[in-house]
């Protein structure tokens, strides 16, 4: 039982809100020294697991520059880029991506997406630009829901685009759950099977996208009659003679 104190670790660490990669370290610490293996050892698994998975050291490598780009106007250069297309929407933008996004992680390239390095810098500020185009200054309110379908259609163009990809961790991980409960599929029936999901799901979610451009004027046109109607004082109590 004792070996369960990671979890422990973690839990604490999170709900007193302390810095994630401390926590993490310190719970893994823990958890191989009450397994009864010397710290030394415990250390060097660490170094381990970090140099076999070098995706890490790529992150921490990426994240900087993306930090850079934005602190020099990425968000501003790509929403001023975007507010010159005048046949560019929101929907349509977020379409594009979705569509590019689902074809590339089909391909095995799910790397070329994400919240942090395209969604953030780049796709949401450009989204943000094809409204303000069209209906000018937009309320927090407003900017935080084309963010959020923003986030929404990485999400979906990834997870259902990557099932479509034979040598991908989902695959492996739907063929190995089966396999334990004596169904055996090969991984290319998987990935075939994932296409007619990968195109509903594309069919279903771009129909919303394209149905976003009127949600966001019918939100802005009900903002602007909720500021009209404060700035006039109608539906204010009348006061009594």
């Amino acid at each position: 039982m004792l070996t369960l104190i990671g979890i422990l670790i973690v839990v604490v660490g999170f709900a007193l809100r302390l810095n994630p990669l401390l926590v993490v370290t310190v719970a893994g610490l823990a958890t191989g020294i009450a397994s009864g293996k010397p710290l030394l050892d415990v250390i060097a698994a660490f170094g381990h697991a970090f140099i076999e998975s070098r995706y890490v050291a790529i992150v921490w490598l990426v994240l900087p520059v993306i930090g850079l780009l934005e602190r020099f106007g990425l968000k501003e250069r790509a929403r001023d880029l975007i507010s010159r297309l005048r046949v560019a929407t929101t929907g349509r933008v977020l379409l594009l991506y979705m569509f590019i996004r689902q074809v590339t992680s089909a391909l095995g390239l799910t790397s070329l997406g994400g919240q942090a390095q395209m969604v953030r810098p780049l796709i949401a500020p450009m989204a943000e630009g094809a409204a303000e185009t069209r209906h000018g200054e937009l309320s927090p309110d407003t900017r935080d829901f084309i963010r959020a379908h923003a986030a929404a259609s990485d999400n979906v163009g990834y997870f259902f685009g990557e099932d479509i990809f034979i040598a991908i961790g989902s695959i492996l991980l739907i063929r190995g759950f089966l396999d334990q409960n004596g169904i055996t599929v090969e991984p290319a029936a998987l990935a075939l099977w994932a296409i007619p999901t990968a195109v509903c799901a594309f069919a279903i979610h771009g129909t919303r996208l394209l149905l976003l451009d009127r949600k966001i004027a019918a939100r802005i046109a009900r903002e602007q009659a909720a500021g009209s109607n404060e700035a006039t004082g109608t539906g204010a109590p009348m006061e009594r003679s």
